[in-house]
Protein backbone atom coordinates (compact mmCIF):
# COMPACT_ATOMS: atom_id res chain seq x y z
CA UNK A 1 0.00 0.00 0.00
CA UNK A 2 3.11 2.25 -0.49
CA UNK A 3 4.06 2.29 -3.85
CA UNK A 4 1.66 2.49 -7.16
CA UNK A 5 2.33 3.06 -10.45
CA UNK A 6 0.12 3.50 -13.46
CA UNK A 7 1.17 3.02 -16.84
CA UNK A 8 -1.12 2.77 -20.01
CA UNK A 9 1.12 0.65 -22.92
CA UNK A 10 0.45 -1.10 -25.92
CA UNK A 11 -3.39 -1.65 -25.29
CA UNK A 12 -3.05 -2.59 -21.36
CA UNK A 13 -3.40 -0.44 -18.45
CA UNK A 14 -1.17 -1.95 -15.93
CA UNK A 15 -1.83 -0.92 -12.18
CA UNK A 16 1.11 -2.27 -9.90
CA UNK A 17 1.16 -1.88 -6.13
CA UNK A 18 4.07 -2.61 -3.27
CA UNK A 19 2.74 -3.33 0.27
CA UNK A 20 5.05 -2.00 2.94
CA UNK A 21 4.20 -3.43 6.62
CA UNK A 22 5.45 -4.29 9.64
CA UNK A 23 6.32 -7.53 10.21
CA UNK A 24 4.60 -8.36 13.25
CA UNK A 25 1.34 -7.83 11.25
CA UNK A 26 -0.16 -11.23 9.98
CA UNK A 27 0.23 -12.64 7.18
CA UNK A 28 -2.17 -11.49 4.67
CA UNK A 29 -4.57 -14.01 2.70
CA UNK A 30 -4.07 -14.28 -1.06
CA UNK A 31 -6.12 -12.58 -3.12
CA UNK A 32 -9.62 -14.28 -3.60
CA UNK A 33 -12.93 -13.45 -4.80
CA UNK A 34 -15.44 -11.76 -2.10
CA UNK A 35 -18.97 -10.79 -2.81
CA UNK A 36 -20.14 -7.70 -1.08
CA UNK A 37 -23.12 -5.61 -1.91
CA UNK A 38 -24.01 -7.66 -4.54
CA UNK A 39 -20.92 -7.01 -6.03
CA UNK A 40 -17.66 -9.61 -7.13
CA UNK A 41 -15.11 -8.06 -5.99
CA UNK A 42 -10.76 -9.72 -5.87
CA UNK A 43 -8.91 -8.21 -3.40
CA UNK A 44 -5.82 -9.49 -0.87
CA UNK A 45 -7.19 -9.64 2.70
CA UNK A 46 -5.33 -7.83 5.67
CA UNK A 47 -5.74 -10.48 8.39
CA UNK A 48 -5.56 -8.30 11.15
CA UNK A 49 -8.60 -5.14 10.15
CA UNK A 50 -10.54 -7.25 7.42
CA UNK A 51 -9.68 -4.92 4.89
CA UNK A 52 -7.62 -4.67 2.08
CA UNK A 53 -5.18 -1.93 -0.11
CA UNK A 54 -5.83 -3.41 -3.69
CA UNK A 55 -9.43 -4.47 -4.54
CA UNK A 56 -10.75 -4.80 -8.07
CA UNK A 57 -13.87 -5.51 -8.83
CA UNK A 58 -15.93 -7.93 -12.34
CA UNK A 59 -16.05 -4.45 -14.19
CA UNK A 60 -12.11 -4.06 -13.78
CA UNK A 61 -12.81 -0.74 -11.41
CA UNK A 62 -9.35 -0.70 -9.58
CA UNK A 63 -9.35 0.90 -5.97
CA UNK A 64 -5.16 1.47 -4.28
CA UNK A 65 -4.34 2.60 -1.04
CA UNK A 66 -1.61 4.15 0.13
CA UNK A 67 -1.29 5.40 3.93
CA UNK A 68 -1.31 9.13 4.54
CA UNK A 69 -1.99 12.23 2.69
CA UNK A 70 0.15 14.72 1.28
CA UNK A 71 2.98 15.07 3.94
CA UNK A 72 3.30 12.82 7.16
CA UNK A 73 0.26 13.14 9.78
CA UNK A 74 0.56 13.28 13.35
CA UNK A 75 -0.81 9.52 14.72
CA UNK A 76 -3.92 9.25 17.39
CA UNK A 77 -4.06 6.49 19.57
CA UNK A 78 -7.11 5.13 17.61
CA UNK A 79 -9.08 5.68 14.97
CA UNK A 80 -12.87 4.94 14.23
CA UNK A 81 -12.02 2.57 10.91
CA UNK A 82 -9.69 0.55 9.39
CA UNK A 83 -8.73 2.36 5.88
CA UNK A 84 -8.32 -0.67 4.28
CA UNK A 85 -12.53 -1.37 5.16
CA UNK A 86 -12.74 1.84 4.10
CA UNK A 87 -11.25 0.91 0.49
CA UNK A 88 -14.37 -2.23 0.93
CA UNK A 89 -17.28 0.52 1.48
CA UNK A 90 -15.90 2.38 -1.73
CA UNK A 91 -15.58 -0.09 -3.90
CA UNK A 92 -18.37 -2.44 -3.31
CA UNK A 93 -21.11 0.55 -4.03
CA UNK A 94 -22.53 1.57 -7.05
CA UNK A 95 -20.42 4.34 -7.71
CA UNK A 96 -16.80 4.17 -6.14
CA UNK A 97 -16.18 8.20 -7.17
CA UNK A 98 -20.07 9.08 -5.98
CA UNK A 99 -19.58 7.24 -2.79
CA UNK A 100 -15.98 8.75 -2.21
CA UNK A 101 -17.85 12.00 -2.39
CA UNK A 102 -20.40 11.32 -0.10
CA UNK A 103 -18.91 9.08 2.55
CA UNK A 104 -18.36 10.29 6.38
CA UNK A 105 -14.64 10.22 6.82
CA UNK A 106 -14.36 11.80 9.95
CA UNK A 107 -12.20 9.90 12.42
CA UNK A 108 -10.41 8.36 9.68
CA UNK A 109 -6.61 7.83 9.33
CA UNK A 110 -5.22 10.37 6.34
CA UNK A 111 -4.83 8.46 3.26
CA UNK A 112 -4.56 8.40 -0.57
CA UNK A 113 -6.79 6.20 -3.12
CA UNK A 114 -5.94 5.39 -7.03
CA UNK A 115 -8.78 4.96 -8.18
CA UNK A 116 -9.33 3.54 -12.00
CA UNK A 117 -12.65 3.61 -12.81
CA UNK A 118 -14.68 3.46 -16.37
CA UNK A 119 -11.10 4.58 -18.23
CA UNK A 120 -10.77 7.36 -15.58
CA UNK A 121 -8.03 7.94 -13.33
CA UNK A 122 -8.30 9.45 -9.80
CA UNK A 123 -6.00 10.78 -7.17
CA UNK A 124 -8.31 10.63 -4.20
CA UNK A 125 -6.89 11.85 -0.81
CA UNK A 126 -7.88 12.79 2.94
CA UNK A 127 -5.99 15.08 5.19
CA UNK A 128 -8.27 14.21 8.51
CA UNK A 129 -9.80 17.70 7.10
CA UNK A 130 -10.82 17.39 3.80
CA UNK A 131 -10.96 15.33 0.98
CA UNK A 132 -9.45 16.27 -2.08
CA UNK A 133 -10.19 14.81 -5.89
CA UNK A 134 -7.87 15.12 -8.83
CA UNK A 135 -8.97 13.89 -12.37
CA UNK A 136 -5.47 12.33 -14.07
CA UNK A 137 -4.46 12.05 -17.85
CA UNK A 138 -4.63 8.47 -18.32
CA UNK A 139 -2.32 8.98 -21.58
CA UNK A 140 0.48 9.53 -19.62
CA UNK A 141 2.43 7.66 -16.39
CA UNK A 142 2.01 8.27 -12.54
CA UNK A 143 3.66 6.55 -9.59
CA UNK A 144 3.05 7.23 -5.75
CA UNK A 145 4.58 6.49 -2.27
CA UNK A 146 3.33 6.46 1.08
CA UNK A 147 3.99 9.96 3.18
CA UNK A 148 4.18 7.96 6.10
CA UNK A 149 7.13 6.26 5.02
CA UNK A 150 8.86 8.37 2.24
CA UNK A 151 9.71 11.90 3.21
CA UNK A 152 9.23 14.34 -0.23
CA UNK A 153 12.55 14.37 -1.04
CA UNK A 154 12.57 10.66 -1.55
CA UNK A 155 8.81 10.55 -3.04
CA UNK A 156 10.48 12.68 -5.75
CA UNK A 157 13.76 10.67 -6.31
CA UNK A 158 11.58 7.38 -6.54
CA UNK A 159 9.70 9.31 -9.09
CA UNK A 160 12.69 10.34 -11.08
CA UNK A 161 13.54 6.12 -11.06
CA UNK A 162 10.51 5.29 -12.32
CA UNK A 163 10.47 7.80 -15.28
CA UNK A 164 13.96 7.34 -16.66
CA UNK A 165 13.21 3.23 -16.02
CA UNK A 166 10.25 3.82 -18.72
CA UNK A 167 12.53 5.98 -20.29
CA UNK A 168 15.02 2.83 -20.92
CA UNK A 169 11.39 0.69 -22.43
CA UNK A 170 10.37 1.59 -25.66
CA UNK A 171 7.29 -0.76 -24.89
CA UNK A 172 6.84 -1.31 -21.37
CA UNK A 173 4.75 -4.29 -20.37
CA UNK A 174 3.74 -6.28 -17.16
CA UNK A 175 6.43 -7.83 -16.63
CA UNK A 176 8.78 -5.22 -16.67
CA UNK A 177 6.48 -3.18 -14.51
CA UNK A 178 6.90 -6.16 -11.72
CA UNK A 179 10.52 -6.20 -12.43
CA UNK A 180 10.87 -1.92 -11.47
CA UNK A 181 8.89 -2.99 -8.44
CA UNK A 182 10.52 -5.95 -7.52
CA UNK A 183 14.38 -4.97 -8.16
CA UNK A 184 14.79 -1.24 -8.45
CA UNK A 185 17.51 -0.01 -6.19
CA UNK A 186 17.58 -3.52 -4.63
CA UNK A 187 20.38 -2.64 -2.03
CA UNK A 188 18.75 0.60 -0.69
CA UNK A 189 17.04 -1.36 1.74
CA UNK A 190 15.50 1.87 3.35
CA UNK A 191 14.54 3.79 0.56
CA UNK A 192 14.08 1.29 -2.61
CA UNK A 193 11.47 -0.18 -3.97
CA UNK A 194 11.36 -3.18 -1.82
CA UNK A 195 12.43 -1.96 1.84
CA UNK A 196 13.84 -3.72 5.00
CA UNK A 197 13.92 -1.75 7.61
CA UNK A 198 15.80 -3.08 10.44
CA UNK A 199 13.80 -6.55 9.70
CA UNK A 200 10.59 -4.42 11.46
CA UNK A 201 9.15 -2.59 8.37
CA UNK A 202 9.51 -4.59 5.31
CA UNK A 203 7.78 -4.73 1.61
CA UNK A 204 5.60 -7.92 2.47
CA UNK A 205 4.10 -8.01 -1.38
CA UNK A 206 3.67 -6.84 -4.72
CA UNK A 207 0.21 -6.52 -6.83
CA UNK A 208 -0.57 -6.01 -9.95
CA UNK A 209 -3.58 -5.25 -12.29
CA UNK A 210 -3.24 -5.73 -16.00
CA UNK A 211 -6.46 -4.67 -18.06
CA UNK A 212 -6.67 -5.39 -21.81
CA UNK A 213 -9.81 -5.22 -23.34
CA UNK A 214 -11.82 -7.53 -21.75
CA UNK A 215 -9.22 -9.33 -20.26
CA UNK A 216 -8.12 -8.96 -16.36
CA UNK A 217 -5.23 -10.49 -14.98
CA UNK A 218 -4.64 -9.96 -11.36
CA UNK A 219 -0.56 -11.41 -9.79
CA UNK A 220 0.01 -11.02 -6.28
CA UNK A 221 3.55 -11.95 -5.10
CA UNK A 222 4.04 -12.99 -1.40
CA UNK A 223 7.37 -11.64 -1.04
CA UNK A 224 7.94 -13.54 2.83
CA UNK A 225 6.09 -16.44 1.56
CA UNK A 226 7.97 -16.56 -2.40
CA UNK A 227 4.54 -17.18 -3.75
CA UNK A 228 2.50 -16.50 -6.37
CA UNK A 229 -1.33 -15.92 -7.17
CA UNK A 230 -2.93 -15.39 -10.36
CA UNK A 231 -6.61 -14.42 -10.83
CA UNK A 232 -7.62 -14.35 -14.85
CA UNK A 233 -11.45 -13.16 -15.44
CA UNK A 234 -13.25 -11.83 -17.91
CA UNK A 235 -15.07 -8.26 -17.55
CA UNK A 236 -18.67 -8.58 -17.35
Amino acid sequence: MCTVSFVVANGKTIITSNRDEKVLRPSAVEPKSYLINNKNIIFPKDAKAGGTWYAITEDATVLVLLNGADEKHQLKPSYRKSRGLIVLDIISSISPIDEWKSIDLSDIEPFTLVLFQDSKLYQLRWDEVEKSTINLDITHNHIWSSSTLYPRDIREKRANWFYAYLDTKPEVDETEMFNFHRYTEEENQENGLVINRNDSMKTLSITQAVIEKNKVVLSHYDLQQQKDFTNTFITI
